[in-house]
């Protein structure tokens, strides 16, 4: 998987304008909360009114600018995304024609459509989770735990027996997930098979009635 990531080096531009608008994204929601607590410790206590107000616009803007990053984060992820898929689909393509004949027969037909469309479309999901969700998240947790921190420490320490309960729980679905995703591309790797073959035969299939036997295949 990492070795793929060569292609993505047209976009360096683009990936680091997303790291810039997620950092930004999360320091917006990140300061929402401190302006909040404010409004209530000292706009709402005092009753100052035009505190209240102050900050609330204050809020808003922020939370537009937030907004807004988040807004084009998100489309300059799309499009790295999907434009690293063109590149590498355009890649495998090429290497494909490449094969002889006895490599066609040995990896088969089927696996090779797989690998050139449906492993190129999760490879292009999983560069935009990274791009926006594991980007993001860590910086959400570091923030956190730092705003967390200077609030409330006592408090802050519930934290400390949280976060390895969520490692736990994440290495748990992993493992479990992994096996589970291997039989998902073998179980794929035949259903394109069996759909090649009903397409390729489908005269003779009709011709002696196995319609029914081809559904049970393909099911």
């Amino acid at each position: 998987m990492i070795k793929l990531y060569r292609f993505i080096k047209p976009f360096t531009v683009s990936i680091l304008a997303i790291l810039l608008l997620v950092f930004l994204q999360t320091l917006a929601e990140l300061y929402l909360p401190t302006l909040m607590s404010d409004i209530v410790d000292i706009g709402i206590v005092n009753g100052d009114t035009g505190y209240i107000m102050k900050i609330g616009g204050l809020m808003l803007l922020i939370t537009a600018l937030g907004t807004v990053c988040a807004i084009t984060a998100s489309f300059l992820s799309a499009r790295t995304s999907v434009g690293f898929g063109r590149i590498l689909r355009s890649k495998v393509f090429s290497r494909v024609e490449d094969f002889s004949l006895q490599e066609f027969n040995e990896i088969g037909t089927a696996t090779l459509i797989t690998r050139t469309t449906n492993d190129i479309n999760q490879i292009q999901t999983v560069t935009f989770m990274i791009l926006r969700m594991m980007v993001s998240a860590p910086m959400m947790c570091i923030g956190g735990i730092i705003m967390a921190v200077s609030k409330d420490r006592p408090l802050s320490l519930c934290i400390v027996v949280v976060i390895p309960v969520i490692i736990a729980l994440i290495a748990i679905i992993i493992s479990k997930a992994m096996p589970l995703f291997k039989l998902m591309q073998i179980k794929l790797d035949k259903i394109n098979l069996v759909l090649r073959e009903n397409l390729t035969g489908i005269r003779v299939i009709r011709a002696f009635n196995r319609i029914g036997r081809e559904q049970q295949r393909f099911a």
